[in-house]
C-alpha cells in the first residue's frame, strides 16, 4: 500500500507557518512589478490572520475559507503537474483531476487544523526581484518564538492577470521539488501506479475530515 511521503507533509505544514503571520512594509526601491507582488503576498497574509484569530468560527467554516484562500492564490494545476513529473502525462485525465483535487482537499484540511495553533511569529518583506519567464521571487524572513529567523522566498507569477503562487523557498530549499522527489520515490516504490496513490491520498483525507 503505497503510503504519503512523510516530507510531503511537512512541506505543507511549513506553508501553514508561513501564511499565518502579518507582513512588514516592502521597501521603496522596488519596480511597479515587484511591488505588486509583495502586496499579493501580504494580502493574502492578512487574510488569513483574520481567519487565524477568529475563535468563534467553526473548523469546518475555517477550511472553506481557507480552501477560497488556497485556490485563488496557488496555481494548483502547475504545482499539480510538477509534482507529479513524468507521471503526470501518463495519468488519464480523470486521474489527474482526481489528483488535483486530492491535493486540493488534503492542502486544505492540514492547513486549517494547523492554522490554529500558531503565534507569536512576526515576518519582514525583504524585496523581490524578477526570475524567468516573468515569474518572480519575493524575499522574506520569518522570526520565529525560538531560534534563528528563517529566510523565505516566494516564487509566483501573474496568471490571467492575477497573482499566483508557485513555490516557496525555505532556507533555499523548494517546497515543490521536495514534494516532487518524495511522490516520485512513492511512485516508483509501487511500480509507478498512480491509482496507488490517489488511493493513499483519499485514505489521508477522510481522516484528516474525520478528526484522526
Amino acid at each position: 500500500m503505497t503510503v504519503l511521503p512523510r516530507r510531503a507533509f511537512a512541506a505543507l505544514a511549513i506553508l501553514a507557518v508561513l501564511l499565518a503571520v502579518p507582513l512588514a512594509g516592502a521597501r521603496a526601491d522596488q519596480t511597479v512589478d515587484g511591488a505588486d507582488s509583495m502586496k499579493f503576498i501580504r494580502t493574502l497574509a492578512d487574510q488569513a490572520l483574520v481567519l487565524v484569530n477568529d475563535k468563534k468560527i467553526s473548523d469546518a467554516d475555517r477550511a472553506e475559507h481557507f480552501r477560497g484562500l488556497f485556490v485563488v492564490s496557488f496555481d494548483i494545476p502547475e504545482i499539480g503537474k510538477f509534482v507529479l513529473g513524468r507521471h503526470w502525462k501518463s495519468a488519464t485525465p480523470a486521474q489527474q483531476q482526481d489528483f488535483l483535487k486530492s491535493f486540493e482537499d488534503f492542502t486544505v484540511l492540514t492547513w486549517s487544523t494547523r492554522f490554529k495553533d500558531y503565534s507569536g511569529v512576526s515576518f519582514d518583506v525583504l524585496g523581490s526581484a524578477p526570475a524567468d519567464d516573468g515569474y518572480w521571487t519575493v524575499d522574506s524572513r520569518i522570526h520565529r518564538t525560538a531560534g534563528d529567523p528563517l529566510p523565505l522566498g516566494w516564487r509566483v507569477h501573474e496568471v490571467d492577470g492575477k497573482w499566483r503562487i508557485t513555490d516557496i523557498l525555505v532556507e533555499g530549499v523548494s517546497m515543490a521539488l521536495t514534494q516532487r522527489q518524495d511522490f516520485a520515490s512513492a511512485m516508483q516504490a509501487n511500480g509507478g501506479k498512480i491509482e496507488d496513490l490517489l488511493d493513499a491520498m483519499h485514505k489521508k483525507i477522510g481522516e484528516l475530515r474525520s478528526g484522526k
